[in-house]
């Protein structure tokens, strides 16, 4: 049976959306070469979606035009009554390259979005961030927060936002709804640790790479291995093919996804994108159009004309058995080795990025370097946030602060873990260090109840690198910190 309407959904008190977003990345493919395309035409390809009942479109910033064309379709709604079904709604995000969030920078990363939609407010802002060694992404978020209260953005969310930070998030009291991450039968890390703190928050997951690029469909059943990979998105889901275990698991996965959708008369696509619909966290799953070209709003509709039963889950977990997880967390792709990304190896790009801190040279001392963090405390009581001499590099007691003198997470010694992690990660980096390279790490707590917590979030850090540790229970630290660590590190010189 094909229903004739997608499923929606409510994302925070009043967002309704629909359960298949459609995506428009691809409209920065299509503009390449130079040429915008025609917007009110472009706007008629979005109607034919709106007109189905796809009423939720996805976006960013750096997606062509693509904002434009949602504006001129969402102008088509503004005082007339008399067009049927729900007015579209709009989600775009904000990627700004790391460096201060001011909010005079945040309000113009907004009044942009605002412009090219031509819409008083943003239903759905989501905000990316490249590196959490740069503290600023809380300082955005917070400004976000402030413009979400006047009125000019209706919901937060953010992107490839990975359990831990996520929580930090939350923690700090950022009103996030949703986030946006991979999540398909190739890359389950989504079903992880990442739920259960979009459970705990009341944050939903939107889902992409459902159809990893074009691999969970029926073209690839049976065929070999390609030895090029032609397209962008082929790439970096080639790569989730080869982490997974390569081909034939792949082929293992697939091959049963057809034998479910064979039994219920529906695609692969169908079976790989319902089954992410049905994970608990998922308020929706975003499939990418090519406006005018290829559109499948026809198959999609049978997503909500049948359900996956006990056998048919059970024979995807028999196949997901013979695979190995992707590596790390959602996002994690973009952060860090093994990048799992188009491009591979993103280390050049983040390399490039804004540090937060940066190293000086020693008065008097050609052979030792700090780092200052411009606290009033280190002319106060004479020290560094790092020092390095030689290969060796030693960090102060660090503690969860941002802006001046706020405490971060006030009462969360997890959240405030992460958050003093990714400050020592930044001071090591400066000097020349990394977190391979540490060596000791201290930990002073407050509440010994909160032990296996920060020793959680310390382990996802150092679960491979294991320096030499001590963790104690001090008993107090002065203002809303629960949590000090200092760190030590030897960089390697090979």
């Amino acid at each position: 049976m094909t229903a004739t309407h997608p499923e929606t959904t409510t994302i925070g008190a009043s967002l309704e959306i629909s359960r298949i977003l459609t995506g428009l990345w691809q409209v920065a493919d299509m503009e390449r070469g130079g040429a915008a395309l025609d917007p009110e035409a472009g706007a008629d390809a979005l109607q034919a979606y709106a007109d189905a009942g796809f009423t939720s479109f996805d976006m960013a910033d750096h997606y062509g035009s693509a904002e434009i064309i949602t504006g001129r379709l969402l102008q088509r709604y503004q005082g007339d009554s008399t067009r049927p079904g729900p007015k579209p709604r709009a989600f775009t995000k904000w990627c700004p390259e790391p460096g201060a969030m001011t909010a005079d920078v945040v309000r113009a990363g907004v009044q942009a979005r605002l412009e090219r939609l031509g819409v008083r407010q943003v239903d759905l802002l989501q905000f990316h961030w490249w590196t959490f060694e740069h503290p600023a992404w809380l300082d955005a978020l917070h400004e976000l927060a402030e413009l979400r209260e006047r009125g000019l953005i209706a919901e937060i969310g953010v992107t490839n936002f990975d359990a831990a930070h996520l929580h930090l998030a939350l923690a700090d009291g950022i009103p996030v709804r949703t986030n946006q991450i991979s999540f398909s039968l190739l890359d389950r890390r989504a079903a992880g640790a990442l739920s259960d703190v979009c459970e705990a928050g009341g944050v939903r997951l939107l889902a992409y790479g459902t159809l990893a690029g074009g691999f969970l469909s029926a073209g690839w059943l049976g065929k070999p291995e390609p030895e090029v990979v032609p397209d962008w998105s082929g790439m970096k889901y080639h790569r989730f093919i080869q982490a997974i275990g390569g081909w034939d698991v792949y082929q293992g996965i697939l091959a049963a996804a057809a034998r479910i959708g064979e039994k219920h008369a529906v695609s692969i696509a169908n079976v790989a994108t319902r089954w992410v619909l049905d994970q608990a966290a998922v308020a929706g799953v975003i499939i990418g159009a090519r406006l005018g070209e290829r559109e499948h709003r026809a198959d999609n509709l049978k997503l909500f004309g049948f359900a996956l039963d006990a056998e048919d889950r059970a024979m995807l977990v028999e196949a997901f058995s013979k695979a190995q997880t992707i590596p790390g967390d959602c996002g994690d792709e973009y952060r860090k080795p093994p990048f799992l990304t188009a491009s591979g190896d993103l280390s050049h790009h983040l390399s490039e990025v804004e540090k937060p801190y940066r190293a000086e040279k020693i008065p008097g001392r050609e052979d030792a370097e700090w780092v200052l963090s411009g606290s009033e405390w280190e002319d106060v009581a004479g020290y560094c946030r790092a020092r390095r001499v030689g290969d060796r590099i030693v960090v102060s007691g660090t503690t969860a602060t941002a802006g001046v003198e706020r405490a971060v997470a006030a009462g969360d010694a997890a959240a405030q873990t992460t958050f003093i992690l990714d400050k020592i990660a930044a001071s090591l980096a400066a000097l020349g260090g990394t977190m391979e390279d540490v060596i000791r790490t201290r930990i002073y707590l407050t509440d010994e109840r909160d032990a296996l917590a920060v020793s959680k979030a310390h382990g996802r850090v150092f679960g491979d690198i294991k320096p030499a540790n001590t963790l104690l229970c001090a008993g107090a630290l002065i203002g809303d910190y629960k949590v000090e660590i200092e760190a030590e590190a030897v960089v390697s010189s090979c």
